[in-house]
């Protein structure tokens, strides 16, 4: 083993959480963003490579139930904490969560690449207010950007969504 790899392996970090409920555990380099960590490591790719800033939105995942930019999060800060990637949002029997599939009722997305953005901030909203304002969906998704839509159809899935949740409830 050369000394240059030794000194990386060395220098790994165990990074121990919950991602969509389940133990992970895995050694990764101390620099590795928690963008690269769920695709690369985990294959989990619902969570998109976008501006790679935290400004687009595509990258977005949950931590501890709050929205937050995976590509601008370093994997290592995450010890111990609860991942939630929009593959996480489907229920354990596979079937859409009430905030997908209002998306999908309303057409939502077109090319839905603004998807883990728009569906967690949604999630993350609907939560804490189960009856947002269109005002209120604008706010909770502006740090998400859609190239397709033009937000119409996105604020209308929310609020059908919001609409089924509280009749749910």
């Amino acid at each position: 083993m050369s000394a240059n790899l030794e000194e990386l392996v060395e220098d790994s970090v165990l990074l121990q959480c919950r991602v969509n409920g389940k133990a992970c555990e895995r050694e990764i380099q101390p620099g590795t963003s928690l963008l690269d960590f769920l695709r690369d490591e985990l294959r989990l790719t619902g969570t998109h490579m976008g501006c790679m800033t935290g400004h687009c939105g595509a990258c977005t995942v949950m931590l501890d139930g709050q929205v937050a930019k995976s590509c601008i999060t370093l994997a290592a800060t995450v010890q111990r904490r609860q991942i939630t990637t929009i593959e996480g949002l489907k229920g354990a029997d596979g079937k859409l969560s009430p905030v997908q599939q209002a998306f999908w009722d309303e057409a939502g997305f077109q090319c839905a690449f603004c998807a883990p953005g728009m569906l967690l901030a949604a999630t993350e909203l609907l939560r804490d207010n189960p009856d947002p304002s269109e005002d209120d969906i604008r706010r909770a998704i502006a740090g998400n950007l859609c190239r397709c839509t033009g937000y119409q159809s996105i604020v209308r899935a929310v609020k059908a969504a919001a609409r089924v949740q509280r009749s749910a409830g």
